[in-house]
């Protein structure tokens, strides 16, 4: 087949009482913002993330990286799927960002918190992310999902 080999990252996330359960596979990214504190959840499966795990480079130089985008878990790859699993509480307030690298790439933490903790309805905080990541120059697609816990 023509696409052989070909997958593609995933992000998914469940509520349940007072808690949630996180699946993560790739570079896209889940973060955390409560009490103002911007919290990424999941780690990229990257290769420049596992070079900065392993003290090789650092944060900054992952950025410009030339192998930023290439991933080391994908879904549709591989017939198993490894994907990581995390399980936390959920507090009233908190609201959670499931990202791909098309905003993370372009927009940096220290603006997504503040885009997250502006004033105004969610949609209103979705399209501000967009809007700083084509702003940025994305040229990637952009996902952007938000979830706030009442």
């Amino acid at each position: 087949p023509r696409h052989k080999g070909m997958g593609c990252t995933a992000e998914l996330m469940a509520f349940c009482k007072d808690g949630f359960v996180l699946g993560h596979v790739g570079d896209s990214r889940t973060y955390l913002l409560r009490n103002a504190e911007l919290e990424q959840l999941t780690e990229d499966h990257s290769v420049v993330q596992d070079q900065v795990s392993r003290g090789l480079i650092s944060a900054a130089e992952a950025r410009n990286h030339p192998l930023r985008n290439v991933i080391l878990r994908a879904v549709g790859v591989k017939e198993k799927i490894d994907v990581d699993l995390f399980r936390g509480k959920a507090l009233s307030g908190d609201l959670f960002l499931l990202c791909s690298d098309g905003l993370t790439d372009m927009v940096d933490d220290t603006l997504i918190r503040e885009a997250l903790s502006l004033n105004g309805a969610i949609h209103e905080k979705a399209d501000k992310l967009i809007e700083l990541a084509k702003s940025a120059g994305g040229h990637d697609n952009i996902t952007v999902v938000l979830s706030e816990v009442v």
